[in-house]
C-alpha cells in the first residue's frame, strides 16, 4: 500500500468519525442534561484506534458545533457540548497517561535493569576473582603438600641413615673397647710374666751374690713401674674411647 492510498483511507475514516461525532453530539444535546455520555466515550476510543490526538478531536468537535449552530448559551447547550467533548477525549488522555506511566515504568525498569546489570557484572568479577584465588590456594596447597611430602621422605631417609650410623658407631666403639681390653690384658700379662721370671731368678741367686741380687731387684722394680704405667695408659685410652 502506497502513502497516497493510505492517506485516502485515513481521510475517509476521519470523515466517517466526524459524521458519527456530529450525530452523537446532536442526539446528546436533544436528550438534555440527563443524556448518556457513553457514545462520547466510544467515539474517543475510535479516535485512539485511528491514532488521533486531542487537537484532532477538538477540530471534529468544532466542526460538529458549527454544523449544529449552537454557539449560544441557550439552555446550556454549549456547557453540555463541552462535557461531551471532555468525555470523548478521555480515552486519549487515558492512553497518554498510560503511555506516560508506561514510559516512567520503563525508565524505572531500565534503571533497575542497569543497576542489576552492574550488580551482575560486579558479582561476575567477584566470582572470577574468587575462582582465581581458589585456584591459587589449591596450587599453593598442592605445592606445599608436595614440598612437605618430600621433606618427610628425606627426614625418614635421614632417620634410617642415622640409625645405621649409630649402630656402626656402637659396633666400632665395642670393637675398640674389646681391642683395648685385649691389649691391656696382653701387656699386663707379659709384664707380670716378666716380673714372675725375675722373681724366680732372684730366688735362685739370692743365696750366691748380693750385688747381683740388688740388680735383679732394681730391674724387677722397673718392670713393676712399667706395668703400673702401662695399666694407667691403657686405662686412660679406654676411658677416652668410651667417652667418645
Amino acid at each position: 500500500m502506497g502513502a497516497g492510498e493510505f492517506g485516502q483511507i485515513m481521510k475517509r475514516k476521519l470523515s466517517r468519525l466526524s459524521r458519527r461525532y456530529a450525530s452523537a453530539l446532536r442526539k446528546h444535546l436533544k436528550e438534555g442534561p440527563q443524556g448518556s455520555l457513553q457514545p462520547a466515550r466510544g467515539l474517543g476510543r475510535q479516535a485512539v484506534s485511528l491514532g488521533l490526538e486531542t487537537l484532532d478531536v477538538a477540530r471534529i468537535h468544532q466542526g460538529a458545533l458549527a454544523n449544529l449552530e449552537v454557539f449560544s448559551s441557550r439552555d446550556g447547550l454549549i456547557k453540555r457540548a463541552e462535557i461531551f467533548f471532555a468525555e470523548a477525549i478521555t480515552p486519549i488522555e487515558e492512553t497518554h497517561r498510560a503511555a506516560l506511566e508506561a514510559k516512567v515504568r520503563l525508565s524505572r525498569l531500565r534503571r533497575k535493569l542497569g543497576g542489576r546489570t552492574a550488580d551482575l557484572a560486579a558479582a561476575n568479577r567477584s566470582l572470577k576473582q574468587g575462582i582465581t584465588r581458589r585456584k591459587t590456594v589449591e596450587e599453593a596447597l598442592k605445592r606445599s603438600g608436595e614440598h612437605y611430602a618430600g621433606l618427610l621422605k628425606k627426614s625418614l631417609a635421614l632417620e634410617r641413615h642415622l640409625r645405621r650410623l649409630a649402630h656402626r658407631v656402637l659396633l666400632v666403639q665395642e670393637a675398640k673397647r674389646k681391642k683395648i681390653s685385649h691389649d691391656l690384658q696382653d701387656d699386663i700379662a707379659q709384664t707380670l710374666l716378666g716380673i714372675d721370671v725375675r722373681l724366680l731368678t732372684v730366688k735362685k741367686v739370692s743365696g750366691r751374690i748380693a750385688e747381683r741380687l740388688q740388680r735383679e731387684i732394681a730391674t724387677t722394680q722397673r718392670l713393676v713401674d712399667l706395668s703400673v704405667k702401662t695399666i694407667e695408659r691403657f686405662t686412660r685410652e679406654f676411658a677416652n674411647h668410651h667417652e667418645a
